[in-house]
């Protein structure tokens, strides 16, 4: 009976994992995408216990081999060994920020130490470890071209810096702050996430002086979801925080939207300061266990800069070009909000937008209200599309047969010039309460070529919170959310061109500090009248945009550029502050403060912190790395000036840049992938001259490597 039963318990088993879509290769949908369609929540747990064991046996395997370790038996297997489980996490990861619910944020936590223990079981492994070095010591008897040598030269740096030269107790050590640093990075992650959701400001027909139709009606929407006919609902969901700061006449609702936006995770259930404090200690032990004095110098080792010293010098290089024409922003705006107000105005932080929107509008007659009728989703998605097919020859195709994760999501096909299939591209555009703020670009397939030879082209998605669609008018777009749209497909390029032999080398697994260099080129296209005139046309009636809106766009677009970038400067001296610790932080506000003092434009507000909320270093990829946009915003504006000097949709141009840079993934160094593209390093010049700013000649500091 016993066996019967055990018999009974097997087959079922062996039953529910029949079913589960993550135990076999993808066939059920196009192109092997996902099959969001047939996934479950119950899936995922089980199929990343399944990765995590098979992970596990095929470096057992690896390091078991009798055989001399070679290229192709050890690192190539090792590249190759967690195929399973990339499989489930390239899903898992990305919905667990677009799709989230509290299952998948509790399933988070809980795998995250068993992916982090699987993680340092790998480079802690002694066994393999004697053969990475071995094949290393001796690649010069392995016949490796270019992107071998990347990969051999990676997986090695990579075993040194998660502790493989590590002895005894330091082992043990290194690898339980590993797996506590996981932990916290996703519990930050989520504290943003949840707490987000928690801010419900309910306003009147009273409160809503200035601001636009479409924020009111939207508002109103939100209410009468919740409910509650004849009151506006809002929340600080960018889009609606954005519009109302730049919209809303009453200053003191201003500064209430302003303090809680800035005040998030400071208190309360979700309260990030100790979590961020103990994530940058915790770095910086790591860091020191590895011979690091601080975080920042061993994050920055690979990549452009290579040291702090750089980073700081580019930050401050950028500052002080930038300061003097930021003084004379404000002097000018000051001025402009004292006479509209009839009295003196003592500008603070919530008052920014406010004034220099209706400046801007003054000087350029630039209203973005005015704009959005002109930007449609539709309209704009056949505009971004249509510029890499006015570059680079692609098209663009829905296939409603490829399965979604969510109503609002839709699948593209991507077909090459020469009529290939290249990849798939989601888009999903708007805000929703399991989504987390912002906008990004990630794959749930990675482009790689197996070692039969045949290509598996990536699917990626760009995820956004644009302004939704109301039961009267569709989703209209601001520039702002246009030149986002445009940064996001600049990654999603990336990915898509990707032509490697190695999914660790593909598309977007960049240097940190190069990452950004395609994402914020194709921003440059929003002020240029060729390609405005391609797609913007009015919802309504069809009509094209007209020039003088064009010129307003174009003639504007240096206004305010020293204050952007004296923000961005904020951003990326307080990452590095906090990379740069060598002993724990009492008070974080004071220590944000006196981080950013240099390039601060505004009294500090009490109760605001920046890092509570920061995601991008504390939560993502950005740690010690926030100056990146900086250093990539200096190589963007070089790369378009030489499509300026050719013509901003030259083919071949844009041919050296798919090539050289658009292609070739991590699979060079991008200093040298770069020139081959420019013909020599960049300086800050083309970035001065076009935000308006005197330009002297500074060459970006990009060390050679040897």
């Amino acid at each position: 009976m016993r066996k019967i039963f055990l018999a009974a318990v097997a087959a079922t088993s062996l039953m529910v994992q029949s079913q589960n879509p993550f135990f076999k290769e993808f066939s059920s949908a196009p192109h092997g995408a996902a099959p969001f369609d047939k996934i479950t929540f119950a899936d995922y747990e089980p199929a990343i216990d399944r990765g995590i064991k098979l992970g596990l046996e095929a470096v057992d395997a690896i390091v078991n081999n009798p055989d001399a370790p070679t290229f192709e038996n050890t690192i190539v297997a090792l590249e190759r060994a967690d195929t399973e489980l990339s499989r489930v996490l390239l899903v898992f990861e990305p919905l667990s920020e677009a799709m989230s619910s509290d299952e998948m944020m509790e399933l988070s936590m809980k795998i995250t130490p068993r992916l982090a223990d699987y993680s340092t079981s790998i480079s802690l492994n002694r066994g393999l470890w004697k053969r990475v070095k071995s094949v290393y010591d001796n690649r010069g008897k392995f016949n490796l071209d270019k992107e071998d040598q990347m990969l051999l030269k990676r997986t090695y740096d990579s075993f040194v810096r998660n502790g493989a030269l590590l002895e005894g107790a330091d082992r043990d050590t290194y690898s339980k702050l590993s797996s506590r640093l996981s932990e916290l990075t996703t519990q930050f992650g989520q504290n943003v996430l949840r707490e987000v959701n928690t801010y419900e400001i309910w306003l009147t027909a009273d409160d809503l002086s200035g601001l636009p139709e479409s924020s009111v009606e939207a508002a109103e929407v939100a209410a009468k979801e919740k409910g509650r006919e004849g009151e506006y609902l809002f929340t600080l969901d960018q889009p609606v925080y954005m519009a109302f700061m730049k919209y809303s006449d009453r200053r003191d609702l201003r500064e209430k939207m302003y303090r809680l936006y800035t005040g998030r995770n400071v208190k309360g259930d979700y309260n990030n300061l100790p979590v961020m404090k103990e994530i940058a200690e915790t770095r910086m032990k790591i860091a020191n266990l590895l011979g690091y004095k601080t975080y920042a110098d061993y994050a920055l080792e690979k990549t452009m800069a290579k040291t702090p010293e750089k980073v700081y010098e580019l930050l401050h290089s950028l500052r002080d070009a930038y300061l003097p024409a930021q003084k004379a922003e404000f002097e000018e705006l000051s001025a402009y909000a004292s006479s509209i107000e009839g009295k003196k105005v003592d500008l603070k932080p919530w008052d920014y937008s406010y004034y220099s929107n209706k400046l801007k509008n003054a000087k350029y007659a630039y209203d973005e209200e005015k704009l959005r009728p002109y930007f449609e989703l539709n309209n704009v998605i056949d505009g971004v599309f249509g510029l890499a097919t006015r570059l680079y020859g692609v098209t663009f195709k829905k296939n409603p047969e490829i399965p979604v994760y969510h109503p609002d999501v839709t699948a593209f096909e991507v077909i090459d010039k020469d009529g290939s299939f290249l990849g798939v591209i989601y888009t999903d555009f708007f805000p929703r309460s399991s989504k987390r703020p912002g906008a990004w670009m990630t794959d749930f397939k990675s482009e790689e070529i197996t070692p039969s030879g045949d290509s598996i082209r990536p699917h990626v998605t760009i995820v956004m919170n644009f302004t939704k669609p109301t039961d009267t008018k569709p989703s209209l777009l601001t520039p702002y959310e246009v030149e986002t749209f445009l940064h996001e497909f600049g990654h999603a390029l990336h990915g898509l061109f990707a032509s490697t032999k190695y999914a660790s080398l593909s598309g977007t697994n960049v240097l940190r500090d190069f990452v950004e260099l395609p994402s914020q080129f194709n921003e440059n296209y929003l002020t240029e009248k060729s390609f405005l005139d391609g797609f913007a046309r009015h919802y309504q009636t069809g009509e094209p945009i007209p020039a003088e809106l064009v010129k307003q766009i174009v003639s504007s677009s240096q206004f305010g550029a020293a204050y952007a970038c004296l923000r961005q400067l904020n951003f990326g001296l307080i990452d590095m502050a906090w990379h740069t610790i060598t002993s724990p932080v009492a008070d974080p506000e004071a220590f944000e403060r006196e981080a950013g003092e240099s390039v601060a434009m505004f009294d500090p507000i009490p109760g605001s912190v920046t890092g509570s909320s920061f995601s991008h270093i504390f939560a993502g990829g950005y740690a010690a790395g926030y100056y990146s946009y900086k250093w990539a915003e200096v190589l963007d504006a070089d790369a378009f000036a030489h499509f300026k000097e050719h013509g901003i949709f030259d083919s071949e141009t844009a041919d050296s840049f798919r090539r050289n840079i658009l292609m070739k993934g991590g699979t060079e160094q991008p200093d040298e992938l770069y020139r081959r593209f420019r013909g020599h390093d960049a300086s800050i010049d083309a970035l001065l001259k076009r935000d308006g700013i005197s330009v002297r000649s500074t060459e970006l500091p990009m060390p050679k490597d040897k």
